[in-house]
């Protein structure tokens, strides 16, 4: 394709390649602070292709494909081809890795310890990552959490941060509009805008860490904190891992060794604040 761009997000480079200019031009204008990669040899290549030759110019639909594919998946309309390329770049990535386990999880790191927050899709963990890396942690990720089964180290795999919906508003409080990407309205998800991660977390892409805590956050009830088992802790991280069950032995010896060595805590929070609170508080405890 002539349309193409190459990212490098952590410890993972991808080649994005569309049909069309303007997602090409939106992922270079949002990723311009991330660093160029050294070597332009991608792990994963995303394709944002029309259907059909007349799709380009005609209501024009873009559909998401590459190394790695799901069949009969829905294409997206042009005004949201930036959507359309982050959605390519998390498949590859869920379908096609093999050396570390993903977790799908958000994470973010304070002096050399990495605060894991992982849960259903509306529990809150990407607003509270994003806000944890305005207020003094080093933003990891709020996609995906990359363990190395090795080291058992946490990778950074800082993507620009998906807010949705009154998520957006809470971070434009704070945060200054250079760092958004374009507010894309009427998607699957209701409204998107990106959140390009600090100088920290760009800087330190290539600097993992040990976990030190595993949370299980949910939004909009009444504020409680529960102690969870091993067993717990390891069944509902099978669940949010894609690639767990392909990894084999690799993939059971890395989470048996995070949920044995990192406590874990189910965290409920009526608000974006007192979640915030929370977090701080469990944190300190550690200590």
């Amino acid at each position: 394709m002539r349309q193409h761009c190459t990212l490098k997000i952590g410890p993972r480079i991808f080649r994005i390649g569309s049909d069309w200019a303007a997602p090409v031009r939106q992922l270079r204008a949002l990723y311009a602070d991330y660093p160029m990669p050294d070597d332009l040899i991608a792990h994963f290549t995303v394709r944002l292709e029309a259907a059909r030759w007349w799709r380009h110019f005609l209501r024009p639909s873009v559909h998401i494909n590459g190394d790695h594919m799901l069949p009969g998946a829905l294409p997206l309309p042009l005004a949201q081809g930036l959507l359309a390329a982050e959605m390519g770049m998390n498949l590859q990535l869920a379908l096609g890795e093999r050396h570390f386990l993903l977790l799908h999880a958000a994470s973010a790191e304070r002096n050399g310890k990495v605060l894991i927050l992982t849960g259903e899709s509306g529990s809150g963990k990407s607003t509270l990552a994003a806000l944890l890396g305005e207020h003094g942690w080093r933003l990891l990720g709020d996609e995906f959490v990359l363990i190395d089964p090795t080291t058992g180290h946490a990778w950074p795999f800082p993507r620009p941060v998906s807010l949705k919906n009154a998520s957006i508003a809470v971070l434009d409080a704070i945060v200054p509009p250079a760092r958004f990407g374009p507010l894309l309205t009427g998607t699957p998800k209701g409204d998107i805008r990106h959140l390009v991660p600090n100088a920290a977390a760009l800087s330190g892409m290539d600097s993992p860490a040990a976990p030190a805590l595993i949370l299980f956050p949910r939004f909009g009830v009444p504020r409680d904190v529960r102690t969870m088992g091993i067993s717990e802790v390891f069944i509902r991280l099978t669940q949010a891992s894609t690639n767990y069950v392909a990894l084999g032995e690799a993939g059971f010896g890395a989470l048996t060794r995070l949920v044995t060595a990192t406590p874990a805590r189910a965290i409920d929070y009526p608000d974006t604040m007192t979640g915030l609170a929370l977090v701080e508080e469990l944190w300190s405890a550690l200590a």
